[in-house]
C-alpha cells in the first residue's frame, strides 16, 4: 500500500494548483493522471487577471511556457458589426495571457514536481473507497495509493465523483464549446484578442486568441438551452469562419492546423456537490467555471488552493472540518461572482441588450479602460456586491507581476 497525506487526481490547473501548495506546506502529496505529459486539452487558452496572479502566487515561470503570449488589446464587436477597442494597463504588469494548455498544464506539473510532489502519469483512477481513516484510490495497474484525504481534480466527467456516487446523472455542462488552431494568421490575429458577439450565438460569443509564430486559437461557445443546438455547431463555425469581418481579421492566407474540437463547460458551482467524507472537488469536477464567459483555469487554480489550505488547517483527523472549510471559501470566493454572472447572462440574451451594454462600456477613454479590467476579472465580478474583499487598491492595482517572459 502506498501512503501519502493526500492524493490528487487529475493534472490540470486545479490538480497542480493543490499540490503545489500541499506540497510547499510540507505535506506528502502523490499527483496522479491518466494522461503522460505534454498532452493537449482542448481550451480556449485565456489566462484572466485573477489566474495570473494565482499563478504567480504558485511559482510559476512563463519561460517555462513555451506559447506564453501576452495581451495587451481586446477589441469586442457587437450584434450589429461595431468593434471597440479595449485596452489593458501597459507597464503594469500582466492582465491577459494566451498559452496553450499542452505548454501551460506540463510547466505546472513541472513545478509540482520541483517542489516535493509526486507524480505518477498514465495511469486512470479504476478505484475509490472512502474510508472513515482515510481513503484508498486505485490505479489500473492495480497499485492502491493510501491517504488521509483525496482532491478530486479530474474534469467535468469526473471518474471520482462517478465511483464515489456524487455525480450528476446525465449533466452535460452550461456551455459547449468548439475549438480549432490556426497558423499564417493576418497581423491584427497575431496581436490582438477578438470577440465577437454574432446574433444567433447571444448570449455567447466567438473568439480569436493570439499565440506565437503567426497562430491563433479561434473558436465559438453556445449555451445549452440557446438559439443553437449543440448538433449545428458543425455546420455554424463553417459559416462563421466565412464571415467577412471574422475573416479579415484571421487573414486571407489563415489556415487550420487541425480539425475543430469540441468540448463541454461546466458551470454550476453554486449548486455542485463539492465535498463528502475525506474527498474534496475541485475545478471542472466542482463546475466551477464561469457561466457568462465560460472562463475556468482561473476557477480551478483557485478551488485547488483553497481546497489545499483546506486539509492543511484541519489536519489528518479532521474532515468535517476540511469540508467546512473549503465549502465556505468556495461560496465567499466563487458563488457570488456565479450568481452575477448568471443575472448578466439575461442581458446579453437580447442583441438591445449586448449592443447597449457594449455603447455604454466604450462610451469614453475611462469607461473602456474600466471595462477592460473587469471583462479580464482584474477584480471579481460581484466586487460591489461583496464588501468583504473591498481593498483601497479596487481597480487600480497592477496585474501579476510574473518573471518576464524570454
Amino acid at each position: 500500500m502506498h501512503g501519502a497525506d493526500v492524493v490528487v487526481i487529475g493534472a490540470g490547473p486545479g490538480g497542480t494548483a493543490a499540490a503545489i501548495t500541499l506540497a510547499e506546506s510540507g505535506q506528502r502529496v502523490t499527483l496522479v493522471d491518466k494522461s503522460t505529459f505534454p498532452r493537449d486539452k482542448i481550451c480556449g487558452d485565456g489566462l484572466t487577471t485573477g489566474a495570473l496572479r494565482l499563478l504567480e502566487q504558485l511559482g510559476l515561470d512563463p519561460a517555462t511556457v513555451a506559447s506564453w503570449t501576452e495581451v495587451d488589446d481586446a477589441i469586442v464587436v457587437s450584434p450589429s458589426g461595431r468593434a471597440t477597442h479595449f485596452p489593458l494597463p501597459r507597464g503594469q504588469g500582466a492582465y491577459a495571457v494566451t498559452a496553450r494548455r499542452m505548454d501551460l498544464d506540463a510547466a505546472l506539473l513541472d513545478r509540482a514536481r520541483a517542489v516535493g510532489a509526486e507524480v505518477i502519469e498514465g495511469q486512470a483512477v479504476t478505484g475509490a473507497e472512502d474510508r472513515p481513516d482515510g481513503v484508498v484510490i486505485t490505479l489500473a495497474d492495480g497499485r492502491n495509493l493510501q491517504a488521509a484525504y483525496a482532491i478530486g481534480a479530474d474534469g467535468m466527467w469526473s471518474p471520482s465523483r462517478k465511483l464515489l456516487g456524487t455525480a450528476t446523472p446525465g449533466y452535460l455542462g452550461e456551455w459547449h464549446a468548439v475549438r480549432q488552431y490556426f497558423g499564417n494568421v493576418g497581423p491584427r490575429a497575431a496581436t490582438e484578442l477578438w470577440v465577437w458577439f454574432e446574433p444567433e450565438l447571444l448570449p455567447s460569443y466567438a473568439w480569436s486568441f493570439p499565440l506565437p509564430d503567426g497562430r491563433a486559437n479561434v473558436g465559438f461557445g453556445i449555451h445549452r438551452g440557446g438559439n443553437v443546438a449543440v448538433r449545428d455547431m458543425k455546420a455554424l463555425w463553417s459559416d462563421l469562419l466565412e464571415r467577412p469581418a471574422i475573416r479579415a481579421v484571421l487573414g486571407a492566407d489563415a489556415e487550420p492546423e487541425e480539425p475543430p474540437r469540441t468540448w463541454p463547460i461546466p458551470a454550476r458551482v453554486d449548486a455542485m456537490t463539492l465535498s463528502a467524507g475525506r474527498v474534496l472537488w475541485v475545478g471542472d469536477a466542482a463546475a466551477a467555471c464561469d457561466p457568462m464567459t465560460g472562463e475556468g483555469i482561473g476557477q480551478a487554480l483557485l478551488t485547488g488552493i483553497r481546497a489545499a489550505e483546506a486539509v492543511v488547517a484541519a489536519g489528518p483527523d479532521d474532515p468535517a472540518a476540511a469540508r467546512r472549510r473549503y465549502e465556505l471559501a468556495v461560496r465567499r470566493e466563487l458563488v457570488a461572482d456565479h450568481r452575477t454572472s448568471v443575472l448578466l447572462i439575461r442581458a446579453l440574451r437580447h442583441r438591445k441588450g449586448t449592443r447597449t451594454a457594449l455603447r455604454l462600456a466604450g462610451a469614453t477613454p475611462a469607461s473602456r479602460r474600466l471595462f477592460a479590467r473587469w471583462l479580464f476579472e482584474d477584480e471579481p465580478r460581484a466586487i460591489l456586491a461583496t464588501p468583504h474583499r473591498w481593498h483601497r487598491s479596487l481597480f487600480s492595482r497592477d496585474g501579476a507581476r510574473l518573471p518576464p517572459h524570454p
